[in-house]
């Protein structure tokens, strides 16, 4: 399957912080390849002049291991090795369109119409992130095996692991109609 990569494609970079490393915090996480599906993107993406923006969580519930003064709100290694002249967007929110500076403004300046989104945590801030961009007419593409996230319990004590939380993700989003579910070597093909 062919996929079509706009010349200015923007690659956000989702969360991709030391924090997310704290096992004992979060829980069981899924997709241990992530990371390196991620850093395989950002390089394509920098290799290929397009846009890469990189996006940070910055808590401000108590004790979080993503707050601006822990060492979890660091971008993981491999993120902050490729930096280059990526945008940094920051936000308190899961979208990414809720940050600082405003991402939509950004890519509209730029004349970005497509988004490929990855990162951490697949159902929360990439969801919420690609569901937007789907909502204000961006063209959404969503590898989910450059994302991850982790077990979850819900209502009444019902428990999700991180693969079905995925699942439901990739569902919500291409059965929803608000992005298009791939896989990375789709995308580096």
């Amino acid at each position: 399957m062919t996929i079509d990569i706009t010349p200015n494609s923007a690659l956000l970079v989702i969360d991709v912080q030391k924090g997310f490393d704290d096992a004992a915090f979060w829980g069981p996480r899924n997709n241990p390849a992530a990371e390196e599906n991620i850093a395989a993107l950002m390089d394509a993406w920098q290799a290929t002049g397009r846009p890469v923006v990189l996006v940070r969580h910055a808590s401000v519930r108590p004790g979080s291991v993503l707050a601006p003064d822990h060492p979890g709100y660091a971008f993981k290694d491999f993120v902050e090795e490729r930096r280059h002249e990526s945008l940094l967007v920051t936000k308190t929110v899961n979208s990414a369109f809720y940050g600082t500076p405003d991402l939509a403004d950004w890519l509209k300046g730029n004349g970005i119409g497509q988004v490929v989104v990855v990162g951490i945590q697949t159902n929360m801030c990439v969801e919420t992130t690609a569901r937007m961009a789907g909502n204000l007419g961006y063209e959404v593409l969503v590898p989910l095996d450059a994302t991850h996230t982790f077990d979850l319990t819900g209502p009444d004590g019902l428990s999700l692991t991180a693969d079905r939380l995925a699942t439901a993700t990739a569902v919500n989003l291409q059965g929803g109609g608000f992005a298009r579910v791939v896989t990375t070597a789709e995308l580096l093909a």
